[in-house]
């Protein structure tokens, strides 16, 4: 691994990216009195106008322009956007309805859903660690539900949409930046459509609440766009494993968040439960850390 993967810079953008990720619930609680699909649109509709815009600044529109051109690469990006938009909305309804906690969950548990998504789909084979580590993982879940006498639903939503997510993005290699201004494309026309229809109703909220929240709204695209922008810098710059330790850093904080500022319940059984999971994480993410030292020891 060379020292440029290892850059102060890559380590700095990754940490910011996640730790906005992390911090994403106190901008969305203060959006609480807007319905989950309004927030969603201007989402859509604003990170689609800062998307293009800002490629239009960088001359980037090429890219963009031949992703557009192919339509075996627009039916994936369809996909992908409408999993991406489930997701949103999963999560964004989560944290307005105070179930930050429990959406924390989800992208606790993401990293070993995608092992087993690769196993299915892939044909990869985990190492016995990784088992152990998924075991162990669906153990604290299924101690998680039984203490809450439900299966956790949010978490399983946000966790499945994510990891086909990035499957698909995987699958369709299409860079960052223009894939996710394609997904905002192919999205907005309905996101607008929703938008208008709220306007003609009366029930927008945009321009009829408070200006604050009129702000928060539009802010949105951007608050959607620059966590992608670094993590993008920092994953070309960092090695998959410690890529992977600084991802713990959103559910991490998500979950502070929760229990923290907004009084979520975090009793000892849930408490049990998390210390469970954090134990799998933690063989999960020791068992990657030593892989991908041993392959920088071979030079691989």
């Amino acid at each position: 691994m060379s020292s440029e993967r290892l850059s102060p810079r890559g380590l700095a953008a990754a940490g910011a990216a996640f730790t906005l990720w992390g911090l994403f619930p106190v901008y969305l609680h203060a959006l609480s009195a807007v319905p989950s699909i309004q927030i969603i649109a201007h989402r859509v509709a604003w990170s689609c106008l800062f998307l293009c815009s800002w490629m239009l600044v960088r001359r980037e529109l090429g890219p963009l322009a031949t992703t557009l051109g192919k339509p075996r690469l627009i039916a994936g990006l369809a996909t992908s956007a409408l999993l991406i938009s489930a997701n949103w909305l999963v999560y964004v309804w989560s944290v307005t309805h105070q179930h930050i906690v429990e959406s924390s969950l989800g992208y606790y548990i993401n990293p070993l859903v995608n092992v087993l998504l690769g196993v299915l789909a892939l044909r990869e084979r985990p190492n016995a660690v990784q088992w152990s580590a998924i075991a162990l993982a669906a153990l604290a879940v299924l101690y998680i539900a039984i203490e809450a006498g439900r299966p956790p639903w949010i978490a399983f939503a946000l966790a499945m949409s994510f990891s086909l997510y990035g499957f698909v993005r995987k699958v369709i290699s299409v860079d960052a930046l223009p894939g996710l201004a394609t997904e905002t494309l192919l999205l907005l026309v309905p996101a607008l459509g929703y938008l208008a229809w709220c306007e003609a109703a009366g029930v927008a909220a945009f321009a009829r609440a408070a200006p604050a929240i009129s702000w928060l709204l539009a802010g949105s695209g951007i608050v959607t766009a620059v966590p992608l922008f670094l993590f993008a810098y920092g994953a070309r710059r960092l090695p998959y494993s410690t890529l992977g330790l600084l991802q713990y850093i959103a559910p991490s904080l998500q979950l502070a968040c929760g229990v923290l500022l907004y009084h979520e319940s975090f009793a000892p059984g849930r408490a049990a439960g998390f210390a469970l999971l954090w134990a799998a994480l933690i063989l999960y993410a020791a068992d990657g850390l030593w892989r991908g030292r041993a392959l920088a020891r071979a030079g691989v």
